[in-house]
């Protein structure tokens, strides 16, 4: 059974584009997609995936809001931040709420892919 990857983006051009990168290069499934953290919780809850991708800036609760309540939810779960947003003080938030990575889009779905792949196939 492949893994499964909640992807979390206000922006469904996003969510398409990670969507085609995570499954052609990995092989692994997007088993859903959320618009903005409240919707990722509901999500996560209902899927139960390996891994959750977030957005940082999303209407309604930002991906660092979601990450502590999934965090406690799924303390098991590996939580990605994916974010144009890149700073120390944003990596030093992140940690506190839990996020395993901070990857920025300017780095692009390569680096995603990999991080991806690093949290999901341990060596």
């Amino acid at each position: 059974m492949p893994k499964r990857i909640l992807l979390v983006d206000d922006n469904p051009i996003v969510r398409r584009q990670l969507r085609f990168y995570l499954e052609t290069a990995t092989g692994f499934e997007v088993s859903g997609e959320a618009i903005n953290g409240r919707d990722a919780i509901e999500k996560a809850q209902e899927l139960s995936p390996d891994l959750i991708i977030l957005d940082f800036t999303m209407p309604v609760m930002n991906g660092l809001e979601a990450a502590k309540t999934l965090r406690a939810m799924m303390p098991e779960v590996p939580l990605i931040l994916f974010t144009v947003h890149r700073s120390a003080n944003l990596d030093s938030n992140a940690s506190v709420a839990g996020i395993n990575a901070v990857i920025s889009k300017v780095e692009g779905v390569t680096a995603l892919v990999d991080r991806v792949r690093s949290l999901l196939e341990p060596a």
